[in-house]
């Protein structure tokens, strides 16, 4: 084999290697390909998830709102309560004031 055969036999290798090499990047640019209808499909599935976390957003929000709602209400029975609670005991002691003031004078 002279210098001219080996450098030819030597460009049909590489020939047929980056030709070999081509057709698969293009194999696999031809199966990975994204089509218009997986594009569609994920701008609806994003549109999806958007709606659902602007959702989700609205009723944590919605939720605390009711919680401060609630623990203030909570917080103005327990000081009705405590009131009430007071008067109660209040006209206990006049009761037992009372009480003691009409056994005092019947005695």
């Amino acid at each position: 084999m002279n210098r001219s055969e080996f450098i030819l036999a030597t460009a049909v290798i590489l020939f047929v290697a980056f030709c070999l090499g081509w057709f698969a990047s293009w194999l696999v640019n031809r199966f990975t390909r994204v089509t218009q209808a997986d594009i569609g499909e994920l701008e609806r599935m994003a549109q999806s998830l958007h709606e659902a976390e602007e959702t989700r957003d609205q009723a944590i929000t919605y939720l605390q709102q009711r919680e401060a709602e609630m623990t203030n209400q909570l917080s103005q029975t327990e000081a009705e309560l405590r009131a009430a609670m007071d008067g109660l005991r209040e006209a206990r002691r006049e009761a037992e004031e009372l009480r003691s003031y009409i056994e005092r004078k019947n005695v």
